[in-house]
């Protein structure tokens, strides 16, 4: 049972960090480029809460005794689905933001709230890596454990 929550998490991790890859593209987009990423986030946003939805399901099947840790995991997932939202709507602002400086002239803090953002989805790709590594160990010493039984 709990396999079927493994494999979402990984799911979850490779469509949250395809997100982040996105969202960090598309305020140097513009016109129908900038339409069709802004679509496929929200595409991959919406399979992102599909699969947290599904997480959900799987714990409330999962043992009482076990489900607290994936209770936590799924808390965690949430937030940083939360996150990412945000992060994508500012995005969608930054574009707007850069094209009235681009029209008005100043281009100064530009490449420095870019090189901030950059640096930001860096460390979150990095936890969620982590976290993911952590889920897999996780996973791993399960799976030795109920061999043992």
């Amino acid at each position: 049972m709990s396999s079927d929550f493994e494999t979402y998490e990984q799911d979850f991790g490779t469509l949250t960090a395809e997100v982040t890859n996105r969202i960090g593209k598309i305020p140097k987009l513009g016109g129908d480029e900038k339409k069709q990423m802004v679509a496929s986030v929200e595409k991959q946003l919406e399979e992102s809460r599909e699969l947290l939805e599904q997480m959900d399901l799987e714990v409330r099947e999962i043992p009482v005794q076990s489900r607290g840790m994936y209770s936590n995991r799924l808390k965690s997932y949430k937030q940083e689905l939360e996150k990412l939202e945000k992060d994508f709507k500012r995005s969608r602002i930054a574009y707007s933001d850069e094209v009235r400086n681009e029209l008005l002239g100043d281009d100064g803090n530009s490449s420095e709230s870019q090189r901030a953002h950059l640096l930001d989805n860096t460390e979150r790709l990095e936890r969620s890596s982590r976290r993911l590594e952590a889920g897999y160990q996780i996973a791993v010493e399960t799976g030795k454990h109920s061999d043992c039984k």
